[in-house]
């Protein structure tokens, strides 16, 4: 049983690297930078929205993921009579 925990570490740090790049990117406050002129932004605030977006998909993926791989799935998982 050491390939779950080995799973379940791997997604761990995943999920705190991903849960870094959204604060990161709300952080940024595309909004405010939208009111600017285009000459001043430093990044387009669209593509931080995209960004964001993408991110947070990615993070729902993983907490999917973790919960599927907890303890007492092997029960519920069904056998096959191959």
């Amino acid at each position: 049983m050491s390939a779950p925990d080995g799973d379940d570490a791997f997604l761990y740090e995943l999920q705190v690297e991903v849960e870094a790049e959204v604060t990161l990117v709300e952080s940024s406050h595309p909004e405010e930078v939208a009111e600017l002129p285009v000459t001043d932004w430093l990044f387009d605030p669209a593509e931080a929205e995209r960004e964001e977006i993408g991110l947070r998909g990615l993070l729902d993926a993983v907490e999917v993921l973790q919960e599927e791989h907890q303890p007492g799935d092997a029960a519920e998982t069904p056998v096959s009579d191959s």
